[in-house]
């Protein structure tokens, strides 16, 4: 198994550490441990090593899903890995609509051969039509995730239901990566409701503001999840005791208030940013979630001959746009501190001004 690096990580490790604002995260501020009751007991192993079945019941109630059709993971990453892991094999083939996340795109490569289907800029839509044309009689797995990383692309319900049908009417399955799908004022249905061949995977990272619980699960087919469970065993074993503990209390009483207050810090964000870009004559697709992938200002070469010089001269992360396959853009995440965004925007705005 060979596995090209992770561009993006290697950008943050080379920056992020020494850099005073970092306007490249792509989650909520995070909340404070003093909220919850922290004390889990005795810090074993999770049993079930898939997670706690009451539990799992619970979270599958959302999904129309069993406790046995629901793993807890440590993240979406590993949810991802897992499903992977658990459908592709060398002779197999999948389709990942880009740009994204590139743990979606980089892990099936490095199982089986991979189509991918692009968005079309700047408005990020998607050719249905294209999917279509990708797939192939060994085609397993189809790939989306909506709201979109890094382009905040919220794909409609009627594209994702047709991407399912699709899906179904090709014995495929369809993986949806839903970490921002709660910050979304009226979130569609999740992928893994819509029946068989829907998959959905999730945390309590990007929308809850909760990245160190490290705390996520998979919902889908049983089959699926047996499969995720067996190569779980050569992963993590089980999810952390600390995180299960405390993410019951993020998806049970304390859930409203959490995303109530964390979608009101992101609509007052997004009209924050979104004046910051008219003002600097960029430009942007309306994105839902805390992401937004913007047009490089003109006097740049690229996305990270900008992102390289806002990082020297002024000391503040942004994601390039070549991390997800277009240099013409840069990620900015706007779920921080406010102030810390107020800082960032105001610092970012010198550098385009110095050259203009």
């Amino acid at each position: 198994m060979e596995i090209v690096p992770f561009g993006l990580e290697r950008w943050f490790d080379e920056y992020e550490h020494d850099a005073e604002v970092m306007l490249a995260e792509s989650g909520i501020r995070s909340l404070d441990a003093d909220r919850f009751d922290t004390d889990p007991g005795e810090l074993g192993y999770v049993i079930p090593t898939d997670g706690d079945p009451e539990f799992r019941a619970e979270v599958g109630e959302r999904y129309g899903r069993s406790a046995e059709e629901v793993c807890f993971t440590c993240g979406t990453q590993e949810a991802n890995y897992l499903v992977f892991r658990s459908l592709l094999d060398s002779g197999d083939h999948a389709v990942v609509v880009t740009p994204t996340y590139q743990a979606l795109s980089a892990v099936p490569e490095s199982i089986c051969e991979v189509s991918t289907v692009s968005l079309s800029a700047p408005d990020w839509e998607l050719d249905l039509d294209a999917v279509a044309e990708a797939i192939r009689p060994e085609t397993r797995l189809l790939v989306l995730n909506n709201p979109n990383n890094p382009t905040g692309k919220y794909h409609s319900r009627d594209v994702v239901e047709a991407l399912y049908d699709l899906a179904e009417e090709n014995d495929a399955y369809l993986l949806c990566d839903e970490v921002y799908r709660l910050l979304c004022e009226e979130p569609l249905p999740p992928v893994a409701s819509m029946g068989e061949q829907g998959i959905s995977t999730a945390s309590l990272t990007k929308a809850y503001g909760l990245a160190g619980l490290r705390f996520g699960w998979i919902a889908g087919p049983e089959e699926v999840i047996e499969g995720a469970v067996g190569w779980k065993d050569y992963t993590t074993i089980s999810p952390s005791i600390f995180g299960q503990h405390v993410a019951r209390q993020a998806l049970g009483e304390q859930e409203e208030s959490i995303l109530t207050a964390n979608r009101e810090l992101a609509r007052e964000h997004h009209d924050m940013v979104t004046e910051w870009i008219t003002e600097h004559d960029l430009s942007w697709h309306d994105p839902v979630g805390v992401n937004g992938f913007v047009s490089v200002p003109e006097g740049f070469d690229s996305g990270k001959d900008f992102c390289r010089a806002v990082v020297e001269d002024e000391s503040v992360v942004l994601a390039p746009g070549e991390f997800f396959g277009f240099e013409g853009y840069f990620r900015l995440g706007f779920g921080l501190e406010t102030e810390a965004l107020t800082e960032g925007l105001d610092r970012v705005g010198r550098v385009i001004e110095d050259h203009e």
